[in-house]
């Protein structure tokens, strides 16, 4: 059993690495407190299913209110218990200490979480049924007694393996950190042994007194070899004391030697500890037997827990990132709305050194295209990227960094960002970018009957048509925007090409925009403009920088400048 059920109609094509998932959900993961929860966001993926992304929206606002409201039980013990409870199934089986005791902590927590969500605290905001939902237990079930009870039977704060994965390794518990009172057979059993250890050290003492006036022993010592009472001795006496030799010192000169009179003694204790080890397993194999008869609740409780950190994790980030929960368009009337969104990733770079750019844009109804133009590091690409990113956010349960933001949901989210030179497959840049976006087109393609109802993709396409001739890449870039304009597809295109932004002023559904620019100091200003389309500022932003006054003059000939 896996604790995490999968997730439903899990988008299949989304450009990941272009988009810098891994990155996000690694900064999100961060948030988490088990290792459980940490993997399980690290692979999480964006789903199509609108019920789902709103009950994880849901779920991650009721958190969010509960964090306000004050500190939470801790997640930090939540693990797969399927493997301890399979064992505790076996008839006679004995789990470890270990086992045991992340079963207990696992317990604890699964009821402290069970008892704050039916009594929350008055400041927790909006309510918490989803939350309660969760971790609904089976009735009957009494998580709480049965911690206290495993606990009960071992010595005050013992606890091994706090914070380690639960292992089944050791063959035998141990068990000596069990109390006396675990059982009132290991109590009578300890006693005696107790007894035995007693009489066989007033013995011993009695041998050391006699070979120390001989100067066949130096210490007045007693220790134990082999689970065996000894007493040191000579090495050269050894054969004129009756007894048994149980080793020798690191330097051969004493030998440990258990004397005659008291082997039958040792061997009455040995028994006797047999006797201990025997019911130490059967005290863990009740306790085991405890554990089987609250397996469904500690395996459905530890489901619930695992989640309710994905989710707690996902809050956190909410809060820390002054996130807002997305909206979802319906088709009757699809939206792409953002309002002041900021890129999650680049806010966190520049934290503490600049204050990042929001970005701001809307398409609506017919509108589902947008060409951004505008200078060089003007803020294009990260226009896109944030686009992209905060509609895989949006569907995967994520809060978006943003004033407001409502999309479509998307069946798939695809891109071709950056430089994509392939040395392995001996493609140039053009090349390269020229079969990602044939891939991207084969993604789109479906038959006719396959469209209806179907959700529409995202395609966020940077700098189309370039790394070849302008003239050609104009060209591409017009038709493929054309061609994608056509498909049931949202897209967010970067161009510098003045024809691509002649398409977008005289196409219907398409969208100009533009990255900001100063132009009386020549630098950007990374906010985006809609309804015009940007220049590229190629030749002042030259001029600025001092390339001569000469090319200069010449390369605004060249536009038809002259000034």
């Amino acid at each position: 059993m896996s604790l995490f059920a999968p997730i439903p109609s899990a988008v299949e094509q989304y450009s990941g690495e272009a988009l810098e998932w891994p990155r996000l959900l690694d900064l999100v993961a961060g948030y988490a407190q088990s290792g459980a929860a940490r993997d399980w966001l690290r692979q999480l993926r964006p789903s199509c299913d609108l019920a789902w992304l709103q009950e994880e929206h849901d779920l991650t606002g009721e958190m969010r209110g509960l964090l306000a409201a004050g500190p939470l039980p801790g997640l930090e013990n939540v693990f797969d218990p399927e493997g301890p409870l399979q064992e505790a199934r076996i008839e006679g089986a004995a789990l470890t200490e270990q086992q045991i005791f992340a079963l207990v902590r696992l317990a604890e927590g699964i009821d402290a979480w069970r008892l704050l969500l039916q009594h929350p605290p008055p400041g927790a905001a909006g309510g918490i049924a989803g939350l309660y939902e969760l971790i609904r237990l089976p009735e009957g079930c009494d998580l709480a007694a049965l911690a206290r009870s495993l606990r009960s039977r071992f010595e005050p704060g013992f606890d091994p393996g706090h914070g380690a994965a639960p292992s089944s390794d050791a063959q035998f518990p141990p068990g000596h950190s069990l109390l006396d009172t675990a059982s009132p057979a290991l109590k009578r059993i300890r006693g005696e042994i107790g007894r035995r250890r007693r009489e066989i050290e007033v013995n011993l003492r009695a041998t050391l007194r006699r070979l120390s006036q001989g100067g066949e022993t130096q210490e007045d010592l007693i220790t134990i070899r082999g689970d065996r009472f000894v007493i040191p001795v000579r090495a050269e006496h050894k054969r004129r004391i009756p007894g048994v030799v149980h080793g020798a010192s690191s330097s051969g000169q004493t030998v440990f030697l258990e004397p005659l009179e008291t082997i039958e003694q040792n061997n009455e204790l040995r028994r006797v500890q047999e006797e201990e080890a025997a019911e130490i397993w059967r005290i863990f194999q009740d306790m085991t037997r405890e554990i089987a008869r609250q397996r469904e609740a500690l395996s459905l409780g530890a489901s619930a827990l695992a989640r309710i950190d994905t989710v707690a994790a996902r809050a956190r980030f909410a809060s820390a990132r002054d996130c807002v929960r997305p909206a979802f368009s319906g088709p009757e009337a699809p939206v792409l709305d953002l309002t002041r969104a900021r890129h999650p990733l680049l806010e966190q770079r520049l934290r503490g050194v600049s204050a990042i750019v929001p970005l701001s844009f809307a398409l609506r109804g017919e509108q589902r295209q947008m060409i951004i133009s505008g200078p060089n590091t003007g803020g294009k690409t990260v226009a896109l990227k944030t686009a992209g990113l905060l509609a895989m956010m949006a569907q995967s349960g994520i809060p978006v960094p943003a004033a407001a933001a409502t999309f479509p949901v998307f069946r798939a989210i695809l891109a071709d960002i950056g430089d994509a030179q392939s040395i392995e497959r001996n493609l140039s840049s053009f090349s390269a970018h020229i079969v990602n976006v044939q891939n991207i087109l084969d993604a789109l393609k479906a038959k006719p009957e396959e469209l209806a109802g179907r959700a529409p993709s995202l395609v966020l396409l940077d700098e189309l048509g370039s790394a070849t001739e302008p003239e050609e890449g104009a060209a591409l870039a017009v038709s493929i925007a054309g061609y994608l304009l056509e498909r049931p597809a949202w897209s967010v295109i970067t161009t510098h090409y003045t024809q691509l932004k002649a398409y977008a002023a005289r196409r219907s559904g398409v969208v100009n925009a533009a990255v900001g620019f100063e132009e009386s100091t020549l630098t950007p200003t990374y906010d985006l403009r809609v309804g015009l389309p940007g220049s590229s500022a190629g030749v002042n932003i030259a001029q600025r920088l001092g390339l001569e006054d000469a090319v200069i003059a010449v390369a605004r000939a060249e536009l038809g400048g002259g000034n």
